[in-house]
């Protein structure tokens, strides 16, 4: 009964994505593990300092069941400034090159909203673009995804990373990002991006209230016939509401995720593969 609720098929859902010369199945749920090559990521379990650590992490992660490596070298943690351009393209070029050669079957997602560092990691090997901007903070993005051709997760965001936290005011938090979502999908069509994953955004200027309503909201998002991926891993909307920290979030993590998979994302995105594989065997 919980795994029927998991794949409930009540709005249209477009589950096979296009990645280059194969498919990625989302008809059951899948993990996308979390590798971030920056010294100022939030959770500082998270941190990679050197090339030999990321071939580990990423082995684990692959050993535990993640079926997608997110790679980012742009802290997005609310506050923080960019990094240099050519600091960010530099570190995801050696970052995928190196994960391409060690595990060739992985599916590989950068992580930036640069137009340029998109560019230069698709063609070090990366397979999915995951933007956290939908495209609104260079006006390059969509057009070079679209030269690309590669599938396209948007993200929605208030703001900037360094800003989104000082200007969370909707007037309902839900119609708002599904207006959002739905402009954006038109824009992302029309440069020729047909797969497309939707991630409400958990944390990119929302409070604490306005996550919650957005989880408890979720299924609806399924209106749009697009895989859903959520990010929730170690967040403030956790550790704030738990009065703790992320490095005392698994727990709390966890509980969300299986919130959102019954709730319909195809894509938990992670920290702790492991236990977010452990969430789906449980639900089928």
């Amino acid at each position: 009964m919980l795994y029927s609720r998991v794949e409930d098929t009540h709005f249209p859902q477009n589950r096979l994505i296009r990645l280059r010369d194969r498919l990625l199945d989302l008809r059951s749920p899948k993990v996308m593990g979390i590798l971030n090559i920056t010294e100022d990521s939030f959770y500082s379990g998270s941190r990679i300092a050197s090339d030999k650590e990321l071939i580990q992490r990423a082995e684990k992660m692959i050993n535990d069941g993640a079926s997608i490596l997110d790679i980012g070298a742009c802290s997005t943690r609310p506050g923080s400034k960019p990094v240099e351009l050519k600091t960010e393209v530099k570190k995801l070029e050696g970052a995928i090159r190196i994960l391409r050669h060690q595990f060739p079957n992985i599916i590989i997602s950068v992580d930036t909203y640069r137009s340029e560092a998109l560019r230069c990691a698709a063609h070090a090997g990366a397979d999915l673009i995951n933007d956290i901007s939908g495209g609104t903070l260079d006006p390059m993005m969509i057009p070079t995804a679209g030269e690309l051709k590669l599938p396209y997760v948007l993200m929605h965001i208030q703001g900037t990373p360094e800003t989104m936290q000082l200007d969370t005011g909707y007037q309902n938090v839900f119609m708002e990002i599904t207006r959002y979502f739905s402009e954006r999908i038109t824009l992302l069509k029309e440069a020729g991006i047909n797969d497309i994953i939707l991630d409400p955004g958990f944390g990119f200027g929302k409070t604490l209230e306005q996550n919650y309503e957005l989880l408890q909201a979720l299924d609806q998002f399924r209106m749009f016939g697009r895989p859903i991926l959520v990010g929730l891993s170690r967040k403030s909307m956790i550790f704030k509401k738990l009065d703790s920290d992320p490095e005392h979030s698994l727990n709390g993590t966890t509980s969300l995720n299986t919130v959102a998979l019954l709730k319909g994302a195809s894509i938990l995105r992670v920290h702790d593969v492991k236990e977010a594989i452990e969430i789906i065997s449980l639900l089928s």
